[in-house]
């Protein structure tokens, strides 16, 4: 049987989906801001009412532990970025992806970026998967295909879906 490497990307896409889907039907409103470590990253409201992430241009040794709400946020920002660049829009910077500010916001938000995403990734054949890709995440002058980027999003999103998994089931185990 021929599967089409869009086929295969979808398919991808649409197994970490579900995952991820299991987790998000099961998030309770406190678990977006609940902080497991002392050094966390979490989403924190500023002087103008704006969620904003806790963010340095270059990663901390060790690494803070993210809040499920600094990860959906991360999730929101890249997922964003990348969907830009399929779109041919004019990419937005970071600071221009703000938290909607609650749990369930968070997941619509999310819910509909994958939608975005699907649309995105429906007018794909496999010819344009070899087309040259948008320079995010990787440097301008990179050999990477549209593939790689459909690749990186759904490893990306794998990644982010098991430590959002793993932080909400240590949370409930902490709240029995």
């Amino acid at each position: 049987m021929h599967v089409s490497r869009c086929e295969l990307l979808r398919w991808q896409f649409d197994f970490t989906w579900s995952l991820f889907d299991y987790h998000l039907e099961r998030l309770q409103p406190a678990d977006f801001l609940w902080e497991p470590a002392t050094l966390c990253w979490t989403v924190r409201l500023d002087a103008r009412g704006t969620w904003v992430p806790d963010w340095t241009e270059t990663e901390p040794d060790p690494v803070p532990v993210p809040t499920i709400g600094w990860l959906s946020w991360h999730i929101g920002w890249w997922w964003s970025v990348a969907i830009d660049h399929a779109q041919g829009r004019k990419p937005r910077d970071r600071t221009e992806i703000t938290w909607p500010g609650d749990g369930t916001s968070a997941v619509e938000w999310l819910r509909g970026l994958r939608t975005t995403w699907l649309t995105v990734l429906a007018g794909l054949t496999d010819a344009d998967l070899d087309a040259p890709a948008a320079p995010f995440p990787w440097p301008q002058d990179s050999e990477h295909t549209v593939a790689h980027t459909i690749a990186w999003v759904n490893s990306e999103l794998m990644k982010n879906v098991s430590e959002i998994g793993q932080l909400r089931m240590v949370r409930a185990a902490f709240s029995e």
